[in-house]
């Protein structure tokens, strides 16, 4: 069962979702200086972002992560670092609107085999 899904569809008459474009790490090339450039892969997802709950943002305290903050709710799976597979965070372009940008996953703060919920901070506006 989607609860996701269900519960969309009662979200979506007031926070409608949005196109975005998720930049999935693949991991990173070295170049023969020595330098790494991440690689990624581009998938279009329907996302619809929310402010973050109470308990999250206390758990992105605690991981002193600052700047500014959204809760992005996805159908699929999204990685935030994963340095055991050398995979940076994913990054999510979002290019209108209110929370236009591109935005750094965080931290997920739910991952299920159908739908994510991450927090993710503000990177830049340009998009």
């Amino acid at each position: 069962m989607n609860l996701r899904g269900i519960a969309n569809g009662a979200t979506r008459a007031i926070n409608p979702n949005i196109e975005a474009t998720v930049r999935v790490s693949a991991g990173y090339d070295t170049k023969p200086d020595g330098n790494r450039v991440p690689q990624y892969d581009n998938l279009l997802f329907r996302a619809q972002v929310q402010a973050l709950q109470y308990n999250d943002m206390v758990h992105l305290e605690g991981l002193n992560i600052q700047g500014i903050r959204r809760a992005i709710y996805l159908n699929g799976t999204i990685d935030s670092v994963k340095r055991i597979n050398r995979k940076g965070g994913d990054l999510i372009t979002i290019k209108t609107g209110p929370n236009a940008g591109r935005w750094l996953v965080a931290v997920v703060l739910e991952q299920w085999p159908d739908w994510a919920k991450c927090a993710v901070t503000l990177q830049d506006q340009a998009t």
